[in-house]
């Protein structure tokens, strides 16, 4: 039985020479892995984090693992392909997707906003660099934590002034918020230690360090 589908690309993993393990996010599936046989002649361009597709997929009842193929992109994502600032950004949120979500987690919601915040970035000029800021917080709406002034006041120490106006400005002008690279980076930590905080987990994310870099 083949069911069409739409996801998101969180990662990917490499199985010999003819196979790789998508790490996906689907209305559908919430968080799931499936695999897709490919080629020399492959373009791995297709298999990009963040990258919106489209496919089939085959259940397989021997294997928790299922066979998704006829894959095709359902947006260019030109203005962030274009960029190497925005495919930094796009590591960094498919990073904190992949490490957030428990895999089989479903929620209709939770992928329209993740497909919506990709086609945002996308869209957006050069006023983006508060960007992975303003998608922690919306993340941790998403996943249920609502998160206000009082609720970030045991994290936030001396950035609690910078978080308050990002969630009471309207998207536009939280975006257009004027940051220092070290103020962005301190809010980010902070984000990631309040969803920490809520998941039970500790999140490393490893590609914080080049946002540190760029923004």
């Amino acid at each position: 039985m083949k069911q069409a589908i739409e996801f998101i690309i969180l990662g990917t993993t490499k199985v010999g020479e003819k196979s790789l393990v998508l790490h996906t996010l689907s209305s559908e599936y919430g968080r799931r892995s499936f695999i897709v046989s490919v080629s020399k002649s492959s373009s791995m361009a297709l298999f990009l984090p963040l990258n919106i597709l489209s496919g089939e997929v085959s259940d397989n009842h021997l294997s928790d693992l299922w066979r998704v193929s006829g894959l095709r992109a359902e947006y260019p994502l030109n203005g962030i392909r274009g960029s190497i600032p925005k495919n930094s950004v796009c590591l960094f949120i498919s990073e904190v997707l992949y490490r957030v979500l428990r895999d089989g987690e479903y929620s209709e919601e939770l992928y329209a906003w993740a497909r919506s915040s990709i086609l945002t970035l996308d869209g957006l000029g050069a006023d983006y660099a508060n960007f992975h800021l303003l998608f922690l917080l919306e993340l941790s709406s998403v996943l249920g934590f609502s998160p206000r002034t009082e609720d970030l006041m045991p994290f936030a120490g001396e950035r609690l002034e910078d978080i308050s106006s990002l969630l009471a400005l309207p998207y536009d002008q939280a975006l257009l918020l004027p940051l220092s690279g070290a103020r962005r980076s301190e809010i980010a930590e902070i984000l990631l230690e309040y969803l920490s905080f809520h998941l039970d987990s500790r999140l490393n994310i490893r590609s914080l360090p080049v946002l540190r870099e760029l923004f």
